[in-house]
């Protein structure tokens, strides 16, 4: 991700204040973030920080949905490495709703993807997620 967009620079600033527990923060930096993008790219940034940040279950996935649909209007390299932790959120999303059946699809749509994501940190903790989350995904 580029650190002179703008957007990135406020979701940076953003998960320093959730870091430092400033959740009210994180929020506030996260809605400026979504309302300073200009492009689809932006938005999808953007929403998938404000759906860590929401009160109810069916918020939460609905900005992950808007996350992913974004993410589809991309539709290039810039995205790509997004679309397993995409799945994973929505996974947990339709798992906190209770709706195993969606949850199940999502995260068997993230292990495909979990390729596409550069080897480290962020990878295992997408890995474990999926152990934990979608059972069998990681086999499917």
């Amino acid at each position: 991700m580029d650190p002179d967009n703008p957007v990135v620079r406020l979701c940076v600033q953003g998960m320093t204040a959730e870091a430092e527990g400033r959740a009210d923060d994180a929020s506030a930096l996260f809605r400026q973030a979504w309302d300073a993008a200009t492009d689809d790219y932006g938005k999808c940034v953007a929403a998938h920080y404000l759906a860590r940040h929401q009160p109810t279950p069916a918020e939460t996935l609905r900005w992950n949905q808007e996350c992913l649909d974004r993410a589809d209007a991309v539709g290039d390299e810039r995205v790509r490495g997004f679309y397993a932790s995409l799945h994973v959120n929505m996974g947990s999303a339709y798992r906190a709703l209770g709706d195993p059946a969606a949850a199940h699809r999502h995260f068997v749509r993230a292990a495909a993807h979990i390729g596409d994501v550069p080897p480290g940190s962020y990878r295992e903790r997408l890995v474990t997620a999926l152990a934990e989350g979608g059972q069998d995904a990681l086999g499917a």
